[in-house]
């Protein structure tokens, strides 16, 4: 009695770490961020198409995580998406020749920023703004290009074969 009690309570806990493990494997993936708040520094980034981009996204440079993805905005006047960029403190010395760019990361599709530190001596401060972007490639238009080529090309050729 007392041991079937045991493996009871072991079941229980081993119940519990697992809800507790896929609980915290569902925040990694959907990258919310709610229990590492860091104080930082915000910059923008303007982009023509910003893709699937999305709040929480991580920043990189280099490959590192340096920040997220504050809130994203389109502004009326120029028709672009304005992308506001949390950087964390600790990286204050980027400088402000930096280029952002969107990237997709793995198979799920992820879009993150991508930042590539420039020359300059001068470095980002509190509501800089990157200058020099790249816009997300969207694979539909990719493929949409890729098709309109390959269908002109094979229309000058019929045609030159003609006058054969």
């Amino acid at each position: 009695m007392i041991q079937a009690r045991v493996i009871e309570i072991w079941v229980g806990l081993f119940i519990a770490g697992g809800i507790a493990a896929l609980f915290m494997l569902a925040m990694k993936v959907s990258n919310i961020s709610a229990f590492s708040q860091v104080d930082g520094y915000e910059v923008t980034a303007r982009f023509e198409n910003v893709g699937g981009l999305k709040k929480t996204a991580p920043v990189t440079m280099a490959g590192v995580r340096i920040g997220r993805v504050k809130d994203i905005t389109f502004d009326d006047t120029t028709y672009e998406a304005v992308v506001h960029l949390n950087i964390e403190g600790t990286y204050n010395k980027i400088p402000t020749d930096t280029t952002a760019g969107i990237f997709t990361a793995g198979l799920l599709g992820e879009q993150y920023v991508s930042l590539e530190a420039g020359g300059d001596e001068k470095y980002l401060k509190d509501k800089d703004d990157i200058k020099i972007t790249q816009s997300a490639l969207v694979l539909e238009q990719v493929i949409g290009q890729f098709l309109f080529s390959k269908a002109s090309e094979g229309g000058s050729d019929s045609a030159g074969s003609d006058a054969k």
